[in-house]
């Protein structure tokens, strides 16, 4: 038999049938040649189980025959051992991949400990960020090389990239409890965190009389249209622009006062219950971290006067109910379009409804709080303002709460608080 070379290969011609030229030194290494013309290195041997196996090394053109040479010597040698190459680039070929880790760890955590609202958000940021750089790649394979790449591609917006970092860094976890990697191999492990720029914005001293000074328009007599259309487009317009004025949704104005007064989330008071006040203890039911069951917390005697306020809808179980519809509470985009309105008019544009806590935990600290009980007050899940958790009264919440709510109600009144 001929040695395979570059010279028999290009003179082996196609026929009807596929037909090998085997090397004549090298036992096991050929050429398939197909009647399509397409030329394949291959090596065929027999494991120590006498099982006959025939591998493709790849194709002519893609290799040269020394290359495809040096493979079938690699491939003999590792048979020799006791391998089977076969069957190892079976076991690589059908290895899970990130993406395979991806659907297991959206379906069986996410799914199960997470909100649907964090299901929705982390599927659309691994489907946005992660799925196509690495979805593909095998899982074992995968390196802190790959990862850090990943993320400094996305150093233009720093939040986002640590947050993509933080669900890889999940994911690459659990991969390891169920044994899809060894232990310890998380490849995000010694991947800086990129410097996010902080956002401490909290109303001062003036700006909360404008806002008080709004919020008690809208309820009394409506706000004056945001008119964003250019003057030569306006000519339609009422005339009289007192006239220019519409109602903000009550319910949407009681959950701003609410929001003002108690530094709690906006979809825990939207979702509020009666069920979950309790006038007699001052108190109302609020998750105990984010994400939690509600608990009762201590409220300020503004919080209770505003709820005693609320007309309670018949058949409704929400504080905070649909006028048209009361077995459903008022949405969060209801809200915000109240919010958007009211800042315009304030004049604090740039205050997001989420600034409003940032307020009570401002306020709380310049009356002499300390961050244990601010962490309560607001509370926080991990170190945004302490780093560790301490045992609680309820009494120094509520004089906490109440000294927070007299300097709000001072503020909406115009009394001249200060805030440094």
């Amino acid at each position: 038999m001929p040695n395979v070379t570059k010279r028999t290969v290009d003179a082996a011609k196609p026929t009807k049938k596929k037909y090998f030229v085997w090397d004549g030194k090298l036992s096991g290494f050929g050429l398939q040649v197909m009647p399509t013309g397409r030329k394949t290195f291959i090596v065929q041997y027999r494991t120590l189980e006498g099982r006959s196996r025939r591998m493709t090394l790849g194709k002519y053109g893609e290799l040269t025959p020394d290359q495809a040479r040096g493979q079938a010597v690699d491939v003999l040698a590792k048979v020799r051992n006791g391998e089977d190459p076969t069957v190892n680039r079976k076991i690589i070929r059908n290895a899970p991949t990130v993406d395979d880790l991806l659907d297991m760890y959206l379906s069986e955590h996410v799914e199960v400990h997470n909100k649907p609202k964090s299901l929705i958000e982390i599927r659309r940021i691994l489907e946005r960020c992660v799925r196509k750089p690495l979805g593909k790649a095998k899982l074992a394979s995968v390196t802190r090389q790959d990862i850090s790449k990943l993320h400094r591609s996305m150093r233009r917006t720093p939040r986002q990239a640590n947050h993509v970092l933080a669900i890889i860094s999940k994911a690459f976890n659990l991969a390891e409890v169920w044994g899809l990697r060894p232990e310890h191999s998380n490849p995000v492990r010694l991947i800086k965190r990129y410097k996010e720029n902080e956002r401490d914005r909290f109303l001062s001293g003036e700006e909360l009389q404008r806002l008080g000074k709004t919020l008690e328009l809208a309820e009394k007599e409506g706000l004056p249209w945001i008119i964003k259309a250019k003057p030569e487009h306006t000519k339609h317009l009422r005339n009289d622009i007192e006239k220019r004025r519409t109602p903000v949704n009550p319910m949407a104005l009681y959950c701003l006062k609410l929001l003002l007064y108690t530094g709690a989330r906006l979809m825990e008071i939207a979702s509020l219950e009666w069920k979950h006040v309790d006038f007699e203890e001052g108190a109302i039911a609020l998750p105990s971290k984010k994400g939690d069951g509600r608990k009762p917390h201590p409220v300020s005697g503004n919080v209770l006067d505003i709820l005693s306020d609320i007309p309670r809808l018949d058949g409704s179980p929400y504080v905070l109910a649909r006028i048209n519809d009361p077995t459903r509470h008022i949405t969060k985009e209801l809200v915000e379009n109240a919010w958007q309105r009211v800042r315009h008019h304030a004049g604090i544009p740039d205050v997001r409804i989420h600034d409003l806590r940032h307020t009570v935990g401002t306020f709380a600290a310049q009356s002499g709080s300390n961050a244990f009980l601010i962490s309560h007050l607001l509370r926080h899940r991990n170190v945004t303002i302490t780093n560790r958790y301490v045992n609680h009264d309820a009494h120094p919440i509520r004089v906490l709460s109440e000294t927070v709510g007299e300097r709000i109600e001072a503020g909406l009144k115009g009394r001249g608080v200060r805030v440094s």
